[in-house]
């Protein structure tokens, strides 16, 4: 509630009791603000392409992994041990992956100049493809929960019925996976939005702003320029945005769920 009173003022950072109240004008400059714009661009590019990305590739990853394959437990070792390093950890293995002279780099070297990082172009796709590595791991981890609660008994008598992988795919799997991948997709989605660390260590919201989401632009407005009222307008664009994205969800996956 603090931050949504220091949105309404011109906060004076050094004598709070100075700060100069201007009602809706922190939200009226959003409107006119280009960088807060991109930034929102961003963020919503960072969202659209890394949620559908980690969701279906958990749901994949689960639902193959859910079989006794040979080795199988060290697969899901695997695929899970990304999530248990930090974002900074992350983010300096891909920097030196896509630095100068790096692995990544060197196999992408004939598709572009320069280093990916430093691309307007490829900026972007490599944070996300960083994300999807890291994050991949714990969603898979709670769809295979839910694939794993599934009563076996339930495709056996489907088999007995005579149907087929897709259609015990369709009329069982999905509809008892309808929790988990509910969870997942709002959960992926909120994390998404509040994406800071990877850009932040990676490009530092660059090269030219391509890779500057909104909360990187909230943590500059907080700890650089000192616009607190500012940055607190920002902030609470941020949560509305948070709130309408998560109950369309709800509504557009778990809305028939009974």
């Amino acid at each position: 509630m603090k931050g949504l009173y220091m949105s309404l003022f011109d906060w004076n950072f050094l004598s709070p009791a100075q700060s100069t109240f201007i009602g809706l004008g922190n939200y009226a400059r959003l409107l006119q603000d280009p960088t807060y714009w991109n930034a929102l661009w961003n963020t919503l590019e960072f969202v659209g392409l890394s949620v559908p990305l980690i969701v279906g590739l958990s749901l994949i990853l689960a639902l193959g992994l859910n079989k006794n394959l040979k080795g199988g437990r060290i697969l899901q070792f695997v695929y899970f041990s990304p999530y248990v390093l930090t974002v900074s950890v992350v983010a300096l293995i891909w920097v030196q992956l896509f630095a100068d002279g790096g692995l990544g780099t060197t196999l992408v070297g004939s598709f572009i100049s320069g280093t990916p990082l430093n691309s307007r172009f490829w900026a972007m796709p490599t944070i996300i493809i960083t994300t999807v590595w890291w994050q991949t791991g714990f969603y898979f981890a709670v769809l295979l929960a839910a694939r794993q609660s599934i009563p076996e008994r339930l495709y056996e008598a489907a088999r007995l019925d005579g149907a087929g992988p897709w259609r015990m795919f369709r009329d069982i799997t999905l509809p008892n996976m309808r929790s988990g991948i509910l969870f997942v997709v709002i959960a992926s989605t909120v994390f998404q939005f509040q994406v800071f660390g990877q850009p932040y260590i990676m490009t530092n919201g660059g090269p030219a702003g391509s890779t500057e989401t909104l909360v990187l632009y909230l943590y500059q407005l907080g700890f650089e320029t000192r616009e607190l009222g500012f940055g607190s307008a920002v902030g609470y664009t941020l949560l509305g945005i948070l709130i309408l994205v998560s109950v369309l969800n709800y509504y557009l996956i778990g809305g028939t769920n009974e």
